[in-house]
């Protein structure tokens, strides 16, 4: 089972070499991007919201709004995980051969086969065409397309994505391949038969994800890719003056670098960083923190309010609404419908009793009857339920994050998410 985004976003490193390596990009862009960690934090620092419930209600929408499969959300994090797995696995390898041996990294490379400027050029091409399916998933464009992705990376690129783009023109352009980056990749790619990119192992690892139904296809979609992107790169050098030496300068502020081999720096860290998804989950987790505001806001998912008045989010129940009442006695759920509504507490008329049972009860207690489970499944993520704690003897109140046959992850309302926890699924009601 792949982890949530909730997940994802709350394990990111604070401060590794990937992070190292990020911030000492960062001279080339100030002030763009943050090293957000911490999904709770992240809405907090991109919404300007401060309110508890707000932010859970954002962040339950955008559970929700992550596990639908109409959207894109898992499939451009597979992508950045996929690229930077296959890329790293292949630097290993190149690594590995030069355990031992007291000889010059690039002499090294000059024995490999392809040559490095082929094997790095094709890395660097498929970053981009990664990158670029990846923009098409998250904004729902059907068909990838190289024009619009670069216009939006002129134009609308911004604190993780553009920090990854930025990685990716100093470590998979500039460091190995040079001042004259772009030059030798059009070398590369005019000179280079289209075998040699599809037998590549980080071609092999997304070539389910990239347009054609032919390599050959897939082949010119990459150059394409490349070719829309190209100006963008060229400009980017041009404004900031980055050179490989200081880029390397740079480095050597955060990390210790035994060897000023340019080559070697770049296949070191390519070896041992992850920027692709590192940035690539901050970047997703921006756009689905966004869209779960926006969403709830238009009020899409009554479960995630509604904005009032006052620019607060209510709770989306409304009177005359069916709900589901959770009876503390005998721990159960009842079908009620909301004749009053004060504040937080609403005055329900349990379906199939008398008045003498209408009562007051609090939005704890109240859920929306909207999620229904596959088939598969005996609960939905979003849904709110009682999770049974044994050692306290209590329910306590949930939203469901992922569901598994046997089990459930949960978030508890009005606790941080170092209590999220699978729960087998006979301790929820």
């Amino acid at each position: 089972m792949d982890k949530s985004i909730i997940q994802l976003v709350d394990e990111l490193p604070t401060d590794n070499i990937t992070v190292k390596v990020l911030k000492a990009l960062d001279y080339l862009m100030p002030g763009q991007w943050d090293n957000l960690v911490g999904f709770d934090k992240s809405i907090q620092a991109i919404t300007g919201e401060s309110d508890p419930q707000v932010i859970q209600k954002i962040r339950d929408r955008a559970v929700a709004l992550y596990h639908d499969p109409k959207r894109g959300y898992q499939t451009a994090i597979k992508l950045y995980q996929t690229i930077d797995r296959a890329d790293a696995a292949l630097a290993t390898a190149a690594l590995a051969n030069k355990v031992g041996e007291k000889i010059s990294f690039l002499s090294f490379l000059n024995t490999m086969t392809p040559k490095a400027d082929t094997t790095q050029t094709i890395d660097l091409l498929l970053k981009v065409v990664v990158e670029l399916i990846a923009y098409c998933k998250l904004n729902g464009l059907p068909n990838p397309n190289p024009q619009q992705f670069a216009t939006a990376l002129a134009n609308n690129y911004q604190d993780a994505a553009l920090m990854r783009m930025m990685a990716l023109v100093c470590i998979d352009g500039l460091l190995p391949l040079g001042p004259n980056f772009l030059g030798k990749i059009h070398e590369v790619m005019t000179g280079t038969e289209g075998n040699i990119i599809t037998g590549n192992p980080v071609f092999v690892a997304v070539n389910n994800f990239i347009p054609g139904n032919s390599p050959s296809d897939k082949v010119g979609f990459i150059n394409q890719g490349f070719e829309a992107v190209e100006g963008w790169m060229n400009n980017l050098v041009a404004k900031t003056g980055v050179t490989p030496q200081s880029i390397l300068q740079s480095l050597g502020k955060f990390i210790q670098i035994a060897d000023d081999n340019l080559d070697f720096v770049a296949v070191f860290l390519d070896q041992t960083t992850n920027y692709y998804e590192h940035t690539g989950i901050q970047s997703v987790a921006r756009k689905l923190i966004l869209d779960a505001q926006s969403s709830a806001n238009l009020g899409e998912l009554p479960a995630a309010g509604k904005i009032s008045a006052g620019g607060k989010i209510s709770s989306g129940y409304a009177v005359g609404q069916t709900v589901e009442v959770w009876d503390g006695e005998d721990e159960d759920w009842y079908e009620a419908t909301i004749l009053k509504i004060k504040e937080d507490e609403y005055f329900v008329h349990y379906v199939g009793y008398g008045s003498s049972d209408d009562d007051w009860i609090e939005e704890e207690d109240l859920r929306d009857r909207n999620y229904s489970p596959s088939e598969d499944y005996d609960y939905a993520v979003g849904q709110k339920v009682k999770v049974w704690d044994d050692e306290e003897e209590e329910w306590y109140t949930a939203i469901i994050q992922e569901v598994k046959r046997k089990k459930c992850f949960v978030h508890y309302l009005d606790y941080d998410s170092s209590y999220d926890e699978w729960v087998d699924n006979d301790e929820i009601s």
